[in-house]
């Protein structure tokens, strides 16, 4: 695959479609773009091969299924080069959904979920605070998610 690739207005139509519905059939993505099914299988293909596309995610409401509280963390480290020993511990604690090294305050920001205050205050004080090389932490809890999208190309 050539590394060239560039990516057009058919492209972007094709990912637009797919990021509001990832279940969509290419059949319908085709025919929203007046283009072939196969085009959208192979443009599909080469976008998959390229990276740029990862694979398809589920949108899930996690208060439906009891995951009440939505928290970011700030994490601050003992030192910068602990960064991949502390990543793999983080790991392994489930409610942890998103992790982002970092500029700024933190060395590390994270998103999770937990069922209500009760579970969030034991997963810091016996999972993420437990972490060797974690110096200390700071917690900001969600309110409401007013957005989640993806980029809009503007197509």
């Amino acid at each position: 695959m050539s590394k060239n690739y560039d990516i057009d207005n058919v492209d972007l139509k094709i990912l637009a479609l797919l990021t509001e519905d990832a279940k969509m059939p290419y059949t319908e993505v085709a025919k929203r773009v007046f283009v072939s099914g196969g085009t959208v299988h192979v443009r599909m293909r080469k976008l998959e091969e390229l990276g740029i596309v990862k694979g398809t995610t589920l949108k899930m409401d996690y208060s439906k299924m009891g995951y009440d509280i939505t928290a970011f963390l700030g994490i601050y480290l003992e030192k910068s080069s602990l960064y991949d020993q502390v990543i793999k511990k983080l790991y392994n604690i489930p409610e942890i959904v998103k992790i982002h090294y970092t500029t700024g305050n933190y060395n590390i920001f994270i998103k999770l979920h937990c069922r209500d205050t009760n579970h969030l205050k034991d997963v810091l004080h016996d999972k993420i605070q437990k972490v060797e090389g974690i110096e200390r932490t700071e917690t900001i809890i969600s309110l409401e998610e007013s957005l989640n999208r993806h980029i809009q190309f503007g197509v």
